[in-house]
């Protein structure tokens, strides 16, 4: 008798009975082999032919044999199953942060602070996990985070917008840097005032209102308004400036470390607050991947 095909949604449930049965080849063991009773099975092998549309077992007095079409169709259930558990398991690692894609904004000052290795570290523990770094200055960051085109940055503000939080990570000093043959480069240590004359290179305002203002504000601290005649969008590019004499700056000393000749580094005479690095993200995104990563930063 033909099987009439009633449209009835295939589940994996009648795929698992069905390939246990194919391999059984026996009511009563493929039932037991499932921990279920043989009526259920038997529904539910029948549920399966009349969604297929094809029988797919013969049962007889001999016993059970699949038909050419279960034999056919038996392959094939095997790898919607196969691809099913594949799929299952990517879910659950990449709830648990084994696999997935991490993008990660910076700001210049973390590759000469351990951003480098703080990335291989992770990438040891998380080989699965593809990490996309991009510089940026920390209002594109901010940017950037805002329009979902960011996971996590890494700034130099805690001036965010509600949607976003900030974490700290770590502060250093500022440093002043000079010109490698400016006057000042033989002291060891530079007082602020007498950074009051010479051009002033700073950050740009555009591209970090809140460090800008920072700088500015040590300088006015010290009875003096910076006389401001360049300004770069990465302190790499501060530095470069006042590598080839268009200048003197402030800057994180970090960039001591950056190598770029015809520039020196100060000590700076007074006391002044350091420059920060914080963490940032979105309130609302998932959170195991940057979880994993944070934790992942080795130890200074």
């Amino acid at each position: 008798m033909p099987i009439e095909n009633t449209s009835r949604s295939l589940e994996f449930r009648h795929l698992r009975y069905f390939l246990a049965l194919a391999e059984e080849l026996h009511y009563g063991r493929a039932a037991q082999r499932l921990a279920i009773s043989q009526p259920p099975l038997s529904v539910a092998i029948q549920q399966l032919e009349a969604s297929v549309g094809a029988r797919l077992f013969d049962r007889d007095s001999k016993g059970v044999r699949l038909t050419p079409a279960g034999d056919v169709f038996r392959a094939s259930a095997q790898a919607l199953l196969d691809r099913a558990e594949d799929a299952c398991a990517l879910a659950r690692e990449v709830q648990a942060g084994e696999v997935g894609r991490l993008r990660l904004g910076f700001v210049g000052s973390t590759l000469f602070n351990g951003l480098s290795a703080w990335l291989q570290a992770f990438q040891a523990a998380h080989p699965r996990v593809e990490v996309v770094v991009v510089e940026l200055n920390s209002q594109d960051q901010i940017d950037a985070l805002l329009q979902e085109d960011l996971d996590l940055g890494l700034v130099h503000t805690d001036r965010l917008p509600p949607a976003l939080v900030a974490q700290p990570l770590y502060s250093e000093p500022f440093l002043a840097c000079l010109p490698a043959g400016h006057p000042l480069a033989a002291l060891a240590e530079i007082p602020l005032a007498a950074l009051s004359d010479p051009p002033f290179i700073l950050f740009s305002r555009k591209g970090s209102p809140d460090y800008h203002a920072r700088i500015v504000a040590i300088c006015r601290q010290h009875g003096f308004y910076p006389r401001l005649q360049h300004e770069g969008r990465h302190w790499l590019s501060v530095v470069s400036l006042v590598a080839q004499g268009m200048g003197v700056s402030i800057v994180p000393a970090a960039f001591q470390r950056a190598g770029i000749q015809g520039a020196v580094f100060r000590s700076l005479a007074e006391q002044v607050d350091g420059s920060a690095v914080f963490a940032a993200w979105r309130t609302d995104s998932a959170g195991v991947l940057r979880e994993r990563f944070l934790a992942a930063r080795p130890a200074s």
